[in-house]
This record gives structure tokens, sequence and C-alpha cells, in this order.
């Protein structure tokens, strides 16, 4: 299903095809596009490569250029680069000699080494490397490589992914894509569309982490009918513009939440944090009653609701009442975080979804095929993979999303959501939100923009994976992966909303 935030994921042979009816082989329409792929690949290097720091000013470059067009990346992003880091220098190495560069990689060089004579050096096969280098750009191989690597470069792709890099950066794929000897990336940039086997998680060790950079190919282009699709920062826009001087707080909606217990007291307070920011006008949590008021003193904002409890601290069956008098003002309702695995409350979270007609969001241990599966609501289920396959029973993603009738939120290291027409892939995020509570946070986002667009499970799903996937990569980049908390992504999300945080 076509969505106006998100590009087709295209197999390789489409890609081909998509980009021919494109550019029809005419080099004048041909060289902007590279030009802009170079400069949307420097820029989005030097932003990634501050996940490890800042981008040194004086870094050494290795860039790997092959044939063709991923060759002329590499080059404009080593050139565009050197002009940003006048102390910077590149080692240039062309893997099959400056006669086999294509019209339009030959122009890059000639353009690269004008640009910067005394800071490109030429390398060869039997030269001795630089022993540490602070970013290698991989533009041997576009997508029309097809295995397998000739010995030789086996060998010297072997020797690239031992060799002292800090960064290590690939155009479009990998070179060597396929095969086992190939380029083993940090970050590949999927310039224009998106290929779909850098998406197959076996590729994952080689792919590293994926970003998708849109050149806009697809604006005023028909774009391919697939059910794989890749979600742009575009899902975002509706968020950024003032919100009309009329509106009051019932004019953003109001998410119920209902979860905790005294084992896991901790999650579903970062749900309602998180649905605070979500923009939604009225966040109401119903929790344990013993936890309360504690909950109050950090989130005033919110109304606590204290449930009846269980005697090892769950929710207690004798609490419905609470919820089914109040139920008709909330606009949405997540339920699920940190309830833990207690028969009595799992019992009561599958009476309120048989019962419950406001769309809602399921997470946590909530996510069991008796509550997945109960009532008729609309509803977005949030599992990780374990999660997914204590639910799914072995059905695809898709298979399972319309058999349940629900949008499903894939989590992994690289998210997937599906209504069981479309897959959307998201490119945002990465190790930082491998952490306890990442899951809490994003559902409290999603279920709080949910509350906003009642009837639009998808839109919620797709918009709160992004957000959340944007303000951890800002939190990288900010502090690095490893010296953060889960909460300090929450205050990156409105960085995200504005145009200095992309």
């Amino acid at each position: 299903m076509e969505t106006p935030f998100s590009h087709p994921v295209l197999t390789l042979g489409g890609a081909k095809r998509f980009e021919e009816g494109l550019f029809g082989g005419d080099e004048a329409k041909e060289w902007p596009a590279m030009q802009r792929a170079g400069f949307t690949v420097a820029t989005a290097v030097r932003k990634d490569f501050c996940e490890l720091d800042q981008f040194p000013r004086t870094a050494r470059i290795l860039v790997l250029v092959g044939k063709g067009h991923n060759g002329g990346d590499a080059m404009i992003a080593a050139q565009t680069i050197l002009a940003r880091h006048i102390e910077a220098r590149v080692d240039l190495w062309l893997l099959f000699g400056e006669r086999a560069l294509r019209p339009l990689a030959a122009r890059a060089y000639r353009e690269l080494v004008q640009s910067a004579p005394d800071r490109v050096r030429l390398v060869s096969r039997n030269e001795e490397l630089e022993p540490n280098y602070d970013l290698s750009l991989d533009g041997v191989f576009g997508f029309q490589f097809r295995p397998p690597l000739t010995s030789a470069l086996t060998t010297i792709f072997s020797k690239l992914n031992g060799h002292p890099i800090r960064f290590r950066a690939a155009i479009d794929l990998p070179s060597g894509l396929g095969d086992g000897g190939a380029f083993r990336a940090d970050f590949t940039y999927a310039t224009g569309s998106m290929k779909a086997p850098v998406l197959d998680a076996s590729n994952l060790p080689v792919v590293g982490r994926m970003r998708y950079l849109d050149l806009g190919f697809f604006e005023n282009n028909s774009a391919p009918e697939v059910t794989d699709r890749v979600l742009t920062e575009a899902v975002l826009t509706p968020l950024k513009p003032l919100r009309l001087a009329s509106s009051d707080k019932r004019t953003y909606g109001h998410i119920f939440i209902l979860g905790g217990s005294r084992s896991y007291p901790g999650a579903v307070l970062m749900s309602a944090l998180a649905a605070l920011r979500s923009g939604t006008g009225l966040v109401t949590a119903f929790v344990p009653e013993s936890l309360a008021a504690a909950y109050a003193s950090r989130a005033p904002e919110v109304i606590w609701v204290g449930w009846p409890e269980t005697p090892d601290g769950g929710l207690a069956l004798e609490g419905f009442h609470l919820l089914r008098e109040r139920i008709d003002r909330a606009s949405a309702l997540l339920i699920g975080p940190g309830i833990a695995r207690v028969a009595e409350t799992l019992a009561l979270l599958t009476d309120i979804v048989k019962t419950t007609t406001v769309p809602f969001v399921i997470d946590a241990d909530a996510l069991q095929p008796e509550i997945v599966r109960a009532g008729s609501a609309p509803r977005i289920l949030t599992p990780h993979a374990g999660e997914f396959a204590r639910i799914a029973g072995g059905k695809s993603l898709s298979d399972f999303s319309l058999e349940a009738h629900a949008v499903t939120v894939l989590k992994g290291p690289l998210t997937r959501i599906s209504d069981g027409r479309a897959i959307y892939h998201s490119c945002h995020g990465g190790p930082v939100l491998a952490r306890g509570g990442s899951g809490d946070i994003l559902a409290g986002l999603i279920g709080g923009l949910l509350a906003q667009h009642p009837t639009e499970p998808l839109l919620a799903s797709c918009r709160g994976v992004v957000w959340q996937g944007i303000a951890a990569d800002l939190l990288a980049r900010s502090h690095g992966q490893v010296a953060v908390q889960t909460t300090q992504i929450l205050d990156f999300l409105a960085v995200a909303l504005r145009n200095e945080g992309l």
C-alpha cells in the first residue's frame, strides 16, 4: 500500500529497471544525481561518525573505487568531506585502474584530484596501506554486481576487513554482498532507492546499520507497487507546524495506560513519560495503588489512578470498574507495560480487550495469544522477536497481522511494521536502543500518537518508530552509544522535530 511517508523497497532487477526509466542512460541527468548522492553520503557519514566522536579535522580516509556510479558517488563524497575538513587526506584506491572508470566516475575522479591535489594520494594493490584510517568509503560495486568475487578481490576485501578502520561506510550495498568474502560495513547508505538484499537479516553482519538517503527519485515519478517499503522522515512532518491557536487539551486526545506491578515498577512510568512527550493532551495511568503516589511525584502531569493489587503486586480483577466508569473519556488505551505474568492480571486484560471499543496498544507481557486475538477493537501490537514467536504461531509478520486484524510493530535492529497488506521498514535507531525500557518508551509514544489519531493505527505505529529511532540516533551522536540511559531518549524527541535535529 503506497503512503506519502514511505518509498518502495526494490529488488536488484527492479532497481535497475527503475533507474533506466528514470535516467534513460542520459549522463546529463545522471551527473546531478551522482552529485546529490555523493554530497548526501558525506553529510550522513559525518553525522553518524559522531556516535564514535566528532569527525576528525585531520581525518585519514580510504576510498575504494570500482568502475561505475558507486565509485563516482564515493569520490564525490570524499571531495565534499575534504572541502569541509581542510586538514583531511584521502588515499584513493582505483581497484580496476583509471582506464576502467566509466565516464561519470572518471569525471568525479578528475574533480576530486583537482580539488585537492596535495591531499589525494593514489594507492596500488601492492602498496602497504596506512596503519590506521578514520573512515573508509566502499564504492567498488553497485547493485548490478553478481557473485562470485574473483580470488584477487576476495583477498583484498579480507585484508580490508581486518585492517584498523574506525568507521566503514558502504554506498548502496557492501561490495561483494552475497559472497562470503564481501566488504564488511558499519553503515550502509542506500542512495536513491532501497534495495531488498540489505534488509535481509542474514546480511546484517556485512551490511551493518542501514541508512536510506532520499534523493528525490520518487517525487515526480510513478513508484513501483510493492509490499515492502522503507519509511522516510516525512512521517514526522505533520508534527512540526504550529498548532491551532484555538486548540485545548481535549483537541489532542486522551491516552489511558494500564500497567505496572511491584516486580516491574519502572516500565509503566517510562510509558507514561513518553506519552506525555507524544503531544497528546491528556494522560491517565491506572497502576498498582501502592505505587501511585511515587509515580505522581515523578510525573505530576499524569492523572494517576490507584488500582487494587493482587497479593504479589499485580493488577487485580476487582479494579475493573475503575476503567469501566472512565473509558468513555479515552481516545486510546495502552495495556501491558510492567504488568508481569500474573494469572489474575492476564485474565483482567483479556476481559478488558474483549469489551473495549477504543483502539489500543498491547505491549510486553500482555502479548499473549489469548489477549491479542480477543475482541474486535483496532489494535497495535509491539512485540520483540521472542514475544512475536509466542503470539504468531510460526506465521510470517504479514500473515499474522492480517489474521489478527492488527498492526504489528516487530522490534529489532531493523524494526518492521505490518498491517497485513504491506511491511514498512525503519532504518532509524541502533544499538543505543538495545536497553531495557526502550520498548516501554516506544509503547507510550505510539499510544499517545494513537490517541491523537484513533482511526490511523498504522500511521501512529510508523510515526512512533521513526520518531523514537531518530531521537535515539541524536542521543548516540551527542553522548555515544555506551554511557547513556534509556530515558535520555525522551529529551531528544523534541530535537528530532526541529530542522537542526536531523
